[in-house]
């Protein structure tokens, strides 16, 4: 168990699990989004909560902030609405100020600005919320605009350029959306898929190609770009890819970090997660807690691909794959913390 500490608890309005996984306060205050999703069992949800905490610290870290990493994660048994919805946020206020603010949230899968507003009536300690209410907003496009910085690198370690670069979308959610015009204004080749067949409309006006869920992932691209969900790229899967690259700010793609091995031995290169996705945290607490400039966190966003380029250096050096060497850099950067502000 290497986390700090992990609280379960049952809502008493809405009698849904919420579960808090803090992983580490090394750095600072752990940050971590607010993710709502219904999970076939209650563990799955822990399992969800201690993963993409974990990722966080590393994220955090690697993107240079004074932050650790956490999550929280309602178990829900369905879709959630109206009152029963409002009482889930209100039970996650409580449980994010039961831990006197060694951990703040934000928006997540299944949560937006909006949702924040209520959280934030039970705790201070929760971020991105509507720019009217005195938060940052919306996160997304900044995490769009580090996804783009991210896929130049990988471009560059290619030996590319964007213009011309075959990229695949895979979700035209509020990262792919922003992502896609982003990469057609620089000049990819871009296809789109997304589980919305309405999505299609975006492809439509973009310009680019229109491919199924179920052909998208296998389809013959330069750099494959997962903007949904994780768990895509497992033992079973590595096998069906036809790409050079894979490089997208959904959280967690790889089933385990053996996968990364696999890639590896397949001649593909894949962009930790950890920091093709730091976008939104940049934007979120460089604006609500750092008081950063647009001009700063502009230059933060635009450092993701530095980032991830000194990584894939490094890992051709020493014949690794790029998320163990991102690994030991987080790592490196846990043990010389970076003073706050």
């Amino acid at each position: 168990m290497e986390h700090e500490q992990v609280r379960i608890h049952t809502g008493r309005r809405s009698g849904l699990p919420v579960i808090i996984a803090v992983h580490s306060t090394t750095l600072g205050q752990a940050i971590g989004g607010c993710r709502l999703k219904a999970f076939p069992h209650w563990k799955d949800a822990l399992d969800d909560a201690l993963r993409l905490s974990a990722a966080m610290t590393d994220k955090a870290a690697l993107a240079g902030l004074p932050h650790g990493g956490g999550k929280t994660v309602i178990a829900s048994d369905g879709p959630l609405s109206g009152e029963r919805r409002r009482a889930a946020l209100l039970d996650v206020g409580d449980a994010v100020e039961g831990l006197g603010g060694v951990y703040g949230t934000g928006p997540d899968s299944g949560t937006s600005p909006a949702d924040m507003n209520v959280i934030a009536e039970r705790t201070r300690h929760v971020f991105c919320r509507p720019p009217e209410n005195g938060g940052s907003g919306d996160s997304s496009p900044a995490t769009a605009v580090g996804a783009l910085a991210a896929i130049r690198a990988v471009a560059a370690d290619l030996g590319r350029e964007l213009d011309g670069l075959r990229c695949t979308l895979l979700g035209a959610g509020a990262v792919g959306t922003p992502l896609a015009r982003l990469l057609t204004e620089a000049g990819a080749t871009l296809s789109i898929t997304d589980v919305d067949d309405r999505k299609k409309a975006l492809a439509d006006e973009l310009g680019a190609g229109w491919l199924t869920p179920e052909e998208a992932p296998w389809a013959e691209t330069d750099v494959l770009v997962p903007a949904a969900l994780g768990g895509l790229l497992g033992p079973d899967t590595v096998g069906r890819l036809r790409c050079a690259a894979v490089a997208g700010p959904a959280n967690n793609q790889l089933t385990d970090a053996s996968v990364a091995d696999l890639l590896h031995e397949r001649g593909i290169l894949f962009a930790p997660d950890v920091i093709v996705s730091a976008g939104g945290i940049l934007h979120g607490f460089g604006v609500e807690i750092h008081h950063e400039t647009p001009a700063q966190i502009d230059a933060r966003l635009a450092g993701i691909g530095d980032t991830l380029a000194t990584v894939l250096a490094r890992a051709r050096h020493a014949g690794t794959t790029p998320l163990r060497v991102a690994a030991d850099l987080a790592r490196e950067r846990r043990l010389a913390p970076v003073p706050a502000g």
